[in-house]
């Protein structure tokens, strides 16, 4: 896997935009986002159940997200897994550039039929994930279940964002990720906003995140 896809793009034109492509040995992964879209979608990383996580994410974001994945899933997921989730951590990272004018703190609640999972997010540019989630199956479909973690923990560290994913309660294995993909999803809509009474200022007394 020596080079990249040739770099993607999100629908329309305007809003603050990002796109990154990453080649290993071990996959080749070529991502762009709109941070301020309407929840656009199009993903293809060869793993059923992560593109539809995946595109949850978008569509509850509202931020677009175009994704081609290449991995070697005849060893395992984990390699596309967590370089999906590197990727689309460095788009973001990127496309909100020194972070001036956001709400930068996010959070949501989110219910799924018996399942309830907590999300809270500071896009801090300091990386930190705490997970509380457990799964009482190794496997969703074919994918493993331990691999979320992966997922988010990339997300943050690439994303710089303090991340606190909680399960409260429930029982479906399906709902309890899903319901902490929507969580992260609301909870960035807010974060990344540009709030109209600081449009031009860094959230933060230091000057600088």
């Amino acid at each position: 896997m020596a080079t990249t896809q040739p770099s993607l793009t999100t629908p329309g034109t305007g809003g603050r935009r990002a796109s990154v492509d990453r080649a290993t040995k071990e996959t080749r992964i070529s991502a762009a986002i709109n941070l301020d879209g309407t929840g656009v979608y199009d993903i293809k990383t060869g793993i059923g159940f992560l593109d539809h996580m995946l595109e949850q994410l978008s569509r509850h974001s509202l931020i677009d997200i175009t994704l081609r994945a290449e991995g070697d899933l005849h060893i395992d997921y984990h390699h596309t897994t967590e370089d999906t989730g590197i990727v689309l951590g460095e788009c973001l990272s990127k496309a909100l550039g020194d972070r001036k004018g956001i709400r930068r703190y996010g959070s949501a609640t989110i219910p799924m039929d018996e399942t309830l999972t907590e999300v809270a997010l500071d896009v801090s540019n300091r990386p930190y994930l705490i997970w509380k989630v457990n799964f009482t199956r190794d496997k969703l479909g074919t994918m493993d279940t331990e691999l979320f973690k992966e997922w988010f923990q990339a997300f943050a560290q690439l994303g710089g964002l303090t991340l606190h994913v909680w399960n409260q309660y429930g029982e479906n294995n399906h709902h309890i990720v899903e319901t902490c993909f929507k969580g992260i999803a609301r909870a960035l809509r807010v974060a990344v906003e540009i709030d109209p009474r600081q449009t031009t200022a860094v959230p933060s007394t230091k000057g600088v995140l």
